[in-house]
């Protein structure tokens, strides 16, 4: 389909909604975070247009839909941590040819990273839960630099962990957020169909590829 001819040397990868299916997680941590502090449960489609910003965001939407007192975040990120690392990858799946789709872009020369707005004390146990830690050489979180995607702060120290150029270096998401970051860090950009981007169509975000499958970018 794409994109080996451009003399690509890596790819980043987002988690949530590229690789795996975490709604059900998040669904789950949340529920249990919301019913400690006395607070109705949100719904699922709230939770799929609301993450991949990061938990704090995701929090600090939640306790807003449901009328929470904005003072009550710290309380509900204790919890929520505590609930999330407890379940974390146990109401999530993969999503079909993610295994083999990594397995040929390595095969194919190219270098991995994977880059989530996640904590990274989320990001790695599911990545070794689902089997996905060995495809990569760096993994990095939410919380690794100073800001997150759609900042291009995170790309470029991927980049630079790599040792390639930005344009030498794509990144695969499922949203607007990683477009965005793509853009501004001067890295090519290719969108998953079946992720989660905040309610909007994807084919509305500029990108070089829409895929169905990773292993796609091979052709």
């Amino acid at each position: 389909m794409l994109l080996l001819h451009s003399r690509l040397d890596a790819a980043i990868i987002d988690l949530d909604g590229t690789l795996v299916d975490t709604q059900g997680d998040f669904v789950v941590a949340l529920g249990l975070t919301l019913d400690g502090l006395g607070l109705r449960r949100v719904e699922r489609e709230f939770v799929a247009r609301t993450v991949g910003k990061g938990s704090e965001h995701l929090l600090r939407q939640t306790l807003a839909e449901v009328g929470g007192d904005p003072a009550l975040y710290q309380a509900a990120w204790e919890a929520y941590q505590r609930h999330y690392l407890a379940i974390n990858g146990s109401a999530s799946e993969l999503y079909e040819g993610v295994t083999e789709g990594l397995q040929a872009l390595r095969d194919a020369g190219l270098r991995l990273a994977c880059l989530t707005n996640k904590p990274l004390a989320f990001a790695r146990p599911l990545l070794a839960a689902k089997g996905l830690d060995g495809y990569f050489e760096f993994v990095f979180g939410g919380d690794s630099f100073a800001r997150k995607k759609p900042d291009p702060l995170p790309l470029l120290e991927t980049c630079r962990a790599l040792g390639t150029p930005p344009a030498r270096t794509l990144m695969v998401g499922d949203s607007r957020n990683d477009a965005e970051a793509a853009h501004a860090a001067g890295c090519p950009v290719a969108l998953v169909t079946y992720g989660y981007n905040h309610g909007e169509p994807i084919g509305q975000v500029p990108a070089l590829a829409y895929l169905e499958r990773i292993g796609q970018l091979l052709g």
